[in-house]
């Protein structure tokens, strides 16, 4: 398997949500780049988040983020804020 650009900005939607609060969601606006708009169609498609243009997260995209996150984190990547 490998980083397509697809799995690339899906796991950008992730890194979108804060973990702190699962009461809060993210909103994709339809002036969003189309790859970030497709990401999150796909997301909620696969059940990890709540809305196709964002919501938040169901239990399984909060493991997802979490991963997604832990990831960045391990890299050393800046997550956005």
């Amino acid at each position: 398997m490998s980083f397509t650009p697809e799995l690339i900005a899906e796991l950008e939607v992730l890194a979108l949500f804060n973990l702190d609060s699962t009461q809060e969601g993210i909103k994709v606006h339809s002036n969003a780049t189309p790859d970030l708009i497709h990401a999150a169609k796909r997301l909620h498609q696969k059940q990890l988040i709540s809305q196709p243009d964002g919501g938040y997260l169901t239990s399984l995209g909060i493991d997802a983020a979490q991963s997604a996150q832990q990831l960045l984190t391990i890299l050393g990547v800046a997550q956005p804020a």
